[in-house]
């Protein structure tokens, strides 16, 4: 179960073909077909099949393993070379879509001016990821947002030794075409809603909605964006429902004025946003994290 084997592994069933993964691995496909058979040896098992290459059963399997544990070992390199890091003024922050709220974003330039050399890279992210990127020190903090009851931490992918703490709270609203019959509703319930279509997007996955409410809420249009404009115009247009923050919906409502924004009123759910960082040398990055907590 060596680590560089493991890797090759994992780079082949990606791509589905050992000449791709040679070519990112930088050795000769020769090199790569003798690495998986080594892992096979290990294993007593077949992992790939050849043509078309894919993982059988066992390689399925294996792969479940594989990815975490290579996680956690390049979370664990990163961790130990951050210990003796030293302080620096420029920062790596990686955010989800929603992440940056305007509480967040005026926390941030409050840190900025009483740091004057402080530089912040901010990057976004989906967040399957966030906790990768900040665990294997391609970020030096993460900033995740998600639906999640009042005071509930969210759900977020195990990646190591990770400190989360909670940053903002705010209402939720049903984002509807302005003509919607509901969209004169002081409030409404989302377990009223579970026979509505509602666009499939990263801002607001219907699986999360089926998780803290029930069975229901069917996938209109699906859109793998997070832009929050065009998922405001698609659902002024008609083509599904969606749940967002109070504060990404412009006064008025987004797209020309075409949606309507109602508060939920039941269940109780909030958008929250949380930091999370592994271990943090004193300096810029501890006292961004201080700014960024309130």
């Amino acid at each position: 179960m060596d680590p560089h084997l493991l890797t090759t592994f994992v780079t082949v069933a990606r791509h589905g073909s050992f000449s791709a993964a040679a070519a990112e691995l930088g050795y000769t496909q020769s090199a790569i077909s003798q690495q998986i058979a080594a892992l096979e040896a290990d294993l007593g098992l077949a992992l790939l099949r050849r043509r078309p290459v894919e993982p059988t059963p066992a390689g399925r399997r294996l792969l479940e393993h594989a990815e975490p544990l290579l996680l956690r070992l390049r979370a664990a390199r990163a961790d130990v070379l951050r210990t003796a890091a030293e302080p620096r003024h420029l920062l790596r922050l990686a955010a989800t879509p929603l992440a940056v709220n305007p509480v967040v974003a005026a926390r941030l330039a409050e840190a900025r001016a009483r740091q004057p050399r402080l530089e912040i890279r901010l990057r976004m992210c989906r967040g399957e990821r966030l906790a990768a990127l900040v665990a294997e020190g391609r970020a030096d903090l993460g900033l995740a947002d998600g639906i999640a009851a009042p005071s509930d931490p969210l759900r977020l992918p195990d990646a190591g030794p990770m400190t989360t703490m909670g940053v903002t709270e705010e209402d939720l609203v049903v984002v509807l075409p302005a003509g919607h019959p509901l969209a004169g509703r002081a409030s409404l319930r989302l377990p009223d809603l579970i026979d509505a279509r509602w666009l499939r997007t990263p801002l607001c996955p219907p699986a999360r909605l089926r998780d803290l409410v029930g069975e229901g809420f069917p996938a209109g249009l699906e859109y793998e964006g997070d832009d929050v404009r065009t998922a405001l115009n698609l659902a002024a247009a008609g083509h599904g429902l969606t749940l967002l923050p109070a504060s990404a919906v412009p006064a008025g409502g987004g797209g020309g004025g075409g949606v309507c924004a109602v508060p939920v009123a039941a269940p109780r759910l909030v958008h929250r946003v949380e930091l999370l960082h592994a271990a943090l040398p004193p300096g810029a990055a501890a006292d961004l994290v201080a700014a960024l907590s309130g």
